[in-house]
């Protein structure tokens, strides 16, 4: 059978564009997805199911089956590769993250503009941010009520010692509340919004795909793993692909790649689009010569300030990451760079590190880049990732700045009766600029943001993947639809922000753009 469109990716993105494209009974749509699925939801793994506390972890832990398991290299001086958890499951890292609900700021969206992808501005991009979700907290012209995703907060009488002693602190050192994220300007301490009801993690598989997938129009295959796109001169006409020990060919008049920052572009790649450099090597035919696939690599990079509590204090399992504060860098060009997100368990996920209290440093807005690059022509060998962290100067001053900021916290009376005492840094690391660069060199690590390697960009920008409408250039047939388009990270977590391109995708798709 040839289908109208394949989606190959049952992840954030592509379980949103599935259910989008497949409103349209005329059109057929094919979801392909690596991973499992569970179409019962009493079948779905706790793991899985379950968004708060320990559980949480387990579903993008090195070994879970939900997990593509990617590693990276995040410095020289770190002698072990850096986990990358990625979701492998429909639902995708939907279906495996921390639920973090926050878009990007409306900078983000308008330097998008600036640099020619005018179609996404932020006051282009607002109405599509707000169709996504079921904001159960706020009524206005800045947030949705109607849309699949619910969007919750945690009330003040549910927040935990931690949280309500970090908001304290906050507010002692003179950051305003400001209890809305997705406020234009979301400067101070906030409110955390998640995509979770009841301790239930609310996926896209959940929310898109559950209520869709009798649709007579929209299959859905799991457990499929896509080898190569193939080509007729420069247009995709299909896809080779693996399943149960077999390969064999599916067909499809439009192709939108949604299988995230790390599997698009490799996917490109090993079907003959990238840097010839990087092909010619490997004997793969070049389609396309483009030297922006698996560049401009960018994340978040993220340093933990940990401590130990009083042995009296509970651990925190519901609303153990109700707040955050969003500031500013001394200095900083750059509005709400700086993200200080307390938690009572460590979501950066490393094999010999336990889950612990902690603060949580995030660069939002790095200068360093990172690339991603092919190193073999099997789809089941990962690409090498080099996120180059903390190269650039300016970025190790903010950090830098971060971390005395958490310390500095801490010393709050409002603390005073939590905290037995502060692990890492140690007041040696803290000594001197030199010693605490040192000590952030050997600990920053990936917030799971990963992003921009295949961005957008206009016809002069030699290393633009996809234009503005997500066609990937050269070719015919193809687009992308994921993180990867990003030409910059946003300063919030990704998530949603995946979900509004997809959206944006949709309908340039049926707009035929």
């Amino acid at each position: 059978m040839k289908y109208d469109h394949i989606v190959v990716g049952g992840g954030t993105a592509g379980c949103i564009l599935a259910a989008k494209l497949s409103e349209d009974q005329g059109r057929s749509v094919l979801l392909l997805e690596a991973g499992p699925e569970y179409p019962d939801f009493e079948q779905l793994p706790e793991m899985l199911k379950n968004g708060w506390g320990l559980i949480n972890l387990q579903a993008r832990a090195a070994n879970s089956p939900f997990n593509w398991s990617f590693t990276g290299k995040a410095t020289p001086q770190q002698p072990n590769p850096m986990p990358v958890p990625r979701g492998k499951v429909l639902g995708g890292s939907s279906a495996i993250n921390g639920q973090t609900f926050i878009r990007g700021a409306p900078e983000d969206f308008d330097t998008w503009a600036s640099w020619g992808n005018d179609e996404w501005s932020y006051i282009k991009v607002l109405p599509y941010f707000r169709q996504i979700e079921n904001d159960e907290d706020f009524r206005d012209d800045f947030h949705g009520t109607n849309g699949p995703v619910p969007v919750r907060r945690h009330k003040r009488e549910d927040w935990p010692p931690l949280q309500e002693a970090f908001y304290r602190a906050c507010v002692s050192a003179g950051y305003p509340y400001n209890p809305d994220n997705h406020d234009p300007d979301a400067t101070g301490v906030s409110l955390r919004a998640e995509n979770n009801v009841d301790g239930v993690r609310m996926s896209m598989a959940l929310t898109h795909i559950e209520p869709n997938r009798n649709r007579l129009n929209l299959t859905i295959k799991a457990n499929v793993q896509v080898m190569r796109i193939v080509f007729s001169g420069n247009r995709a006409t299909g896809l080779e692909v693996e399943s149960g020990g077999e390969r064999f060919l599916v067909e499809g008049d439009q192709i939108t790649l949604c299988a995230g920052a790390v599997g698009s572009p490799q996917l490109l790649m090993l079907s003959g689009i990238g840097p010839r450099d990087q092909l010619a090597p490997l004997d793969i035919p070049v389609v396309v010569d483009a030297p922006g696939v698996g560049q401009n690599m960018r994340d978040h990079p993220n340093v933990v300030v940990r401590f130990t509590v009083n042995e009296d204090r509970p651990d925190e399992t519901v609303a153990r990451r109700a707040l955050r504060l969003r500031y500013t860098a001394t200095a900083s060009p750059t509005p709400n760079d700086m993200i200080l997100s307390p938690s009572s368990l460590n979501t950066v996920v490393k094999e010999d590190v336990d889950p612990t209290h902690s603060i949580n440093c995030g660069l939002y807005l790095a200068v360093g880049k990172g690339e991603l690059r092919l190193g073999s022509t099997d789809p089941n060998v990962q690409p090498s990732m080099d996120y180059h962290y903390l190269e650039e100067p300016w970025d190790r001053e903010r950090l830098r700045e971060a971390i005395r900021k958490c310390v500095t916290l801490l010393e709050d009376g409002a603390y005073g009766e939590i905290v037995n005492q502060r692990t890492a840094p140690t007041d040696a690391d803290l000594s001197s600029d030199e010693s605490l660069d040192e000590w952030m060199l050997r600990t920053v690590s990936t917030s799971f943001h990963i992003s921009g390697t295949c961005k957008m960009g206009v016809a002069g920008d030699s290393m633009a993947v996809v234009d503005q409408y997500l066609n990937v250039r050269g070719v015919q047939g193809l687009r992308i639809a994921d993180a990867s388009v990003m030409p910059d990270v946003v300063r919030a977590n990704t998530n949603v922000t995946t979900m509004m391109i997809a959206e944006r995708a949709a309908e340039f798709i049926r707009d035929g753009r």
